[in-house]
């Protein structure tokens, strides 16, 4: 066919021949391409299937010890608080145990300096034992006060 007889006709149709061959070969590249990319993804999956489990497994274990240290650090810490509570318990106890005798003693003191200042200066021994006793008082709700303590007895 000479280059007269073509026609306006037959250039459209070359064109869209040439058009959809070119299309045809990109859709193959995008298919050969997507299918390596599935194929590896496929690789990734099964390497991810074998070695997946078994870290699970690995961090399951750790997990589990971890737990079972966390538990004794809880029975040491119960402990701990157990011994705290005893020794607050016992000093408590010798704190009243002392409190108690040191007040009077101090009282005491203080009613003995006051009583015999009192009968120094006025030779009169009720007048000394009245002070003494209101300064042995005194001084005993002083050191109650001191200590913080409710049970002021006279």
């Amino acid at each position: 066919m000479p280059l007269a007889d073509f026609s306006a006709i037959d250039v459209l149709w070359i064109t869209l021949s040439v058009f959809l061959v070119a299309f045809a070969l990109a859709l193959v590249y995008l298919a050969l391409r997507v299918g390596a990319t599935i194929a590896r993804l496929t690789g990734l999956i099964r390497g991810l299937e074998t070695e997946v489990p078994p870290v699970i497994n690995k961090v399951g274990g750790t997990v589990d010890r971890v737990n079972l240290q966390l538990d004794k650090l809880d029975e040491v810490t119960d402990s701990a608080v157990d011994a705290a509570n005893s020794v607050d318990t016992a000093v408590r106890a010798v704190s009243l145990a002392l409190t108690r005798p040191v007040q009077k003693i101090s009282g005491l003191a203080a009613g003995l300096s006051h009583g015999l200042a009192a009968f120094g200066t006025r030779w009169d021994w009720r007048d000394a034992f009245s002070a003494g006793r209101s300064a042995a008082s005194r001084r005993e709700h002083e050191i109650a006060d001191e200590l913080g303590r409710e049970d002021r007895q006279p």
